[in-house]
């Protein structure tokens, strides 16, 4: 039986953020439409933050609303406080997002507290909410910060114990800055799946250093069957210096499917949306796959083969 592998489409949250003009609504709401058909696991549809943190996903109320949901498919909203998480409850999501980082000064720069008090705040989230809507745990920077260097793996694990304790459904370990290499992912999963065997266990990984599909590989061969990934490669961190996109889904998925693996995801209709990105956000996407095709998409032989073969038959 194939390996089954599921993927999480972040595009719309993740992906838009670092966006500099202002996707309208209507074509967030028509992607979302168009994504949920291809077979994804879960669409992270938006997050309830500040509209003045991040004016991009300001209409996260009308946008969540106005899906169409399709049976299967889990619909996820980022929620960084008790408030954002009183927000999101009015619009029925699947399931909640919670970030907090690993690194002090990654957290500090990016959520503006230390990881104490970030861990107070969502705890906070947990018991007001964790009885209503399952709660998955996104921990940022597991594999390295820019600032800071190295993150020790034992960190990462004290803080994954931590949520698991509280209860959390899932845990979303997360190469916020691109620094991952392949033989340090393969060490962290297999203590990640020996620690928390019940939990779902995601990776969200970037392609800063071009190393994404690799550390998907490492991943998978160490037994992680759940996947982040962005339309077209679009993403990063603005509160990371250089951390550029996150890995492409339909890339990803494509390597995967050649594998031989089973991802659910209709790759061909994936693609068709993957293609009409640009003219949504208005500029080309690393995505390869949209431009390149498939392996298995063949192109005639020029005229000048069947001559050749003529005359050396």
């Amino acid at each position: 039986m194939k390996q089954r592998i599921y993927f999480n489409e972040v595009v719309t949250r993740d992906g838009f953020q670092m966006e500099p003009a202002f996707v309208p609504t209507e074509a967030k709401i028509a992607l979302i439409n168009d994504l949920s058909q291809c077979g994804y696991a879960k669409i992270e549809v938006t997050s309830f933050t500040s509209a003045k943190a991040i004016p991009m996903l300001r209409d996260a109320e009308e946008v969540m609303g106005r899906i169409q949901r399709v049976s299967g498919v889990e619909y996820t909203v980022l929620v960084p406080n008790l408030r954002g998480a009183e927000r999101a409850m009015d619009v029925k999501p699947d399931e909640f997002n919670l970030v907090m980082s690993t690194s002090e000064t990654h957290n500090l720069s990016n959520l503006r507290m230390p990881r104490e008090n970030s861990f107070s705040t969502l705890r906070e989230v947990m018991e007001r909410f964790g009885t209503q809507v399952p709660i998955n745990v996104s921990l940022s920077a597991c594999f390295g910060c820019p600032m800071e260097g190295d993150v020790p793996q034992a960190e990462v694990m004290r803080w994954a114990q931590r949520f698991a304790d509280l209860g959390v459904r899932g845990l979303t370990i997360c190469d916020t800055t691109g620094m991952a290499q392949p033989r340090q992912v393969a060490t962290m999963c297999e203590a990640l799946r020996h620690r928390f065997p019940d939990l779902q266990l995601t990776l969200h990984f970037h392609n800063t250093r071009g190393m994404g599909l690799a550390n998907v590989l490492a991943a998978v061969q160490s037994g992680i069957d759940r996947f982040d990934g962005s339309l077209g490669g679009l993403g990063g961190c603005p509160y990371a210096p250089g951390a550029s996109g996150n890995i492409c889904s339909e890339d990803a998925i494509h390597m995967l499917d050649a594998m031989g693996c089973n991802t659910g995801i209709d790759l061909q209709s994936l693609l068709l949306i993957a293609r009409q990105l640009p003219e949504i956000v208005g500029h080309a996407v690393p995505g390869q796959v949209a431009k390149s095709g498939r392996i298995t998409d063949l192109h005639p032989a020029p005229e000048s083969v069947a001559q050749l073969q003529k005359e050396f038959s």
